[in-house]
């Protein structure tokens, strides 16, 4: 049976952004059969260094640059700049998350490009937008988090704001810039016309957070927390275990599960609103009751009722949960230098390629440019002059 071809094989893309939300628009296109160049100072992209990592690759590194070729460029000498406008001509897309005005004084801005290629998809990631009040304001994925609501709406039963445990603003802009640059490449391939993205921090999270706003205006005010009952986290005699109602049959299942089939008759239980104001009684009975026996026991009964329910596992667990054992959720990468990693990619099947190492600074440079065309005399005096960096080969 031949494979079918990925989407984007052949299709050459520069990327020139640091940290997640660039990065990971460029990875999601290599994914599908892009052949990406990333190009980073000789310090390499700032990510390489945020959390837990071996040398110039932290996992936040790996997991949004694997596969990329890399080349350490010094673009603020003159020298650098041209090797970059060069580059950035030969491709189909490119990625680039500098403030607004960066780009443009590097050469390499969107109104230069498109003159000489009109049909270039150009993707620019900024903080807030690229014009208005805060178009220059620093931008990270915890300052997004509060400005943008996401910590209002993730507030606990006190009122008490709380970020989400990891960068998920940067993450889904990453991915709403995928699929905007996909829109374009179909743009392009249509009707011949290049077209420049625009995707901020600030909109693809409160686009994430449509319906909330929503909710709001209708409400007058923004509900938090569990609207059914039961619908809570409780601890087993060996873990812990999500139980979830949406509607009265939910919860019938749920007493049928327990053998609490009393419950269905009881007044403070008839319907969910009724429920609801009795919530805390009906939960403390429900924690007593699971704390008596293990996960997997309540999991047996909840599952022949069909109880919306799941056991609350660590990233251990749910790499050996049997449906992720099923469907291969992770890879295995074998990443250079640092061993095995586990490595979980698009989640769209069957358009995406296996994975392989993420690219250490420079990795790439001497291959890359003899590729973009550059002569050997001229790699050479790039190395010499420091414009050009060539990570040295591992031992």
């Amino acid at each position: 049976m031949t494979p079918t071809p990925l989407p984007y094989a052949g299709l050459r893309v520069l990327d020139i952004s640091q940290g997640i939300a660039g990065p990971y628009c460029a990875h999601i296109l290599w994914q599908q059969g892009a052949h990406v160049l990333k190009v980073e100072p000789p310090a390499g992209d700032w990510i390489r260094f945020v959390g837990v990592g071996k040398g110039d690759l932290s996992a936040l590194a790996i997991q949004f640059n694997a596969g990329k070729q890399a080349l350490a460029l010094d673009a603020r000498t003159e020298a650098g700049k041209k090797v970059l406008f060069d580059l950035a001509l030969q491709a189909d897309v490119i990625v680039q998350n500098f403030r607004p005005g960066v780009a443009d004084r590097l050469g390499v801005g969107y109104a230069t490009l498109s003159k000489i290629k009109p049909d270039l998809v150009y993707v620019s990631v900024s903080g807030y937008g690229q014009d208005g009040p805060y178009a220059n304001a620093p931008a990270t994925d915890s300052v997004m988090q509060a400005d943008s609501g996401l910590m209002f709406s993730n507030q606990d039963e006190q009122g008490t704001p709380r970020r989400v445990g990891l960068l998920a603003v940067d993450v889904m802009t990453g991915l709403y810039a995928s699929q905007g640059a996909a829109t374009a490449l179909y743009q392009r391939l249509a009707h011949k016309l290049g077209t420049h993205v625009q995707v901020s921090l600030f909109e693809a999270c409160t686009a994430f957070q449509g319906a909330c706003f929503i909710e709001q205006a209708i409400a007058g005010k923004r509900p938090f927390g569990a609207v059914s009952a039961p619908n809570a986290v409780f601890d087993t005699l060996d873990g812990k275990l999500s139980v979830v109602t949406v509607n009265t049959d939910h919860f019938h299942r749920v007493c049928k599960a327990l053998d609490r089939e009393v419950w269905i008759t009881d007044p403070r239980y008839l319907e969910n609103e009724i429920r609801f104001s009795n919530r805390v009684a009906l939960q403390a009975d429900i924690a007593a009751l699971l704390k008596t026996q293990t996960t997997a026991h309540w999991v047996a009964l909840l599952q022949k009722h069909d109880v919306l329910h799941a056991q609350v596992r660590n990233y251990t667990e749910v790499l050996e949960h049997p449906q992720a054992v099923h469907l291969n959720l992770a890879q295995q990468l074998e990443q250079a230098g640092i061993g095995k990693l586990p490595y979980i990619g698009l989640p769209s099947h069957p358009l995406h390629r296996p994975v392989t190492s993420a690219p250490r600074i420079g990795e790439n440079s001497i291959q890359a440019l003899i590729e973009a065309g550059v002569s050997a005399e001229s790699i050479q005096q790039l190395l010499e002059a420091g414009v050009v960096t060539q990570a040295p080969a591992l031992a």
